[in-house]
């Protein structure tokens, strides 16, 4: 079997590719690499004798157009070139609350994604993930006025980037779901405690003030929308023992 892991050179692609069978014909596909999906260079090249398709990719830039143009235009090319090939099956890397966070430039590109995949008529399969134990820090930057960090109590459950990365490898050497599956860390918590408890184990002196109308990325989220309504998948790493791990190989 040839799988292709678009983004293959990335946080959850790098991990992808390790958690493969040794008897898969692994190829990783990213513009390191000579593919680049946004431009369709090598792309064809790429899927020649493929059955699966996996795509970890990710916009190197959030703006709206950007990332809209990012997204509609790689997984177009993606489709195209998995129809002449003959792909089996499509593995796409989404984020859990999707359609519900519409406002935000970035999540109205994920859907726009999704839904390409779904109309594609290949087989496939969505995995929205929570937020990334990794992505704290992102979240903390996004989320300050001044000195101070602004978030709502919405709650979390956030998971770390390995378990994700051991999920979609499982999914990508199985059958296709020709749905979406939510996956998500093993604890519900508030945003908010979530960010102070990295700030604190970093030792960065910001305050986390609480603002229940305060978006996430520029979407107004309700205390449910980013957490799993059915998950498939429910991690087993706990936040405070990872980042704990993650302090002392610091």
């Amino acid at each position: 079997m040839k799988i292709v892991i678009i983004g293959g050179t990335g946080l959850i692609g790098s991990q992808v590719v390790k958690n493969l069978p040794e008897n898969v014909d692994v190829l990783v596909g990213s513009p390191q690499t000579g593919v680049n999906t946004v431009t369709n260079r090598g792309v064809e090249e790429a899927l020649t004798n493929a059955e699966v398709v996996v795509d970890v990719s990710n916009s190197p830039s959030f703006a709206d157009e950007d990332v809209l143009t990012f997204f509609t235009s790689s997984t177009q090319n993606i489709v195209a070139a998995s129809k002449k090939a003959g792909i089996k099956h499509l593995v796409i890397l989404s984020v859990v609350g999707t359609d519900q966070l519409q406002k935000s430039g970035y999540f109205r590109a994920k859907k726009a994604q999704e839904d390409l995949i779904k109309a594609s008529g290949i087989p496939y399969t969505i995995v929205q993930a929570t937020q990334f134990f990794e992505f704290a820090g992102s979240i903390a930057a996004g989320s300050r006025v001044q000195n101070k960090i602004v978030l709502s109590t919405a709650f979390t459950q956030p998971i770390a980037s390995a378990e994700i990365a051991a999920f979609v490898s499982e999914r990508a050497i199985g059958e296709p779901a020709n749905s979406t599956l939510e996956i998500g860390g093993p604890e519900r918590v508030g945003m908010d405690k979530w960010i102070r408890y990295y700030l604190q184990v970093m030792k960065k002196p910001l305050d986390v003030v609480i603002d229940t109308n305060a978006p996430y990325f520029g979407s107004a989220i309700g205390q449910t929308t980013l957490v799993p309504v059915h998950a498939a998948f429910t991690g087993a790493i706990h936040y405070k023992d990872w980042i704990s791990k993650s302090e002392n190989q610091q």
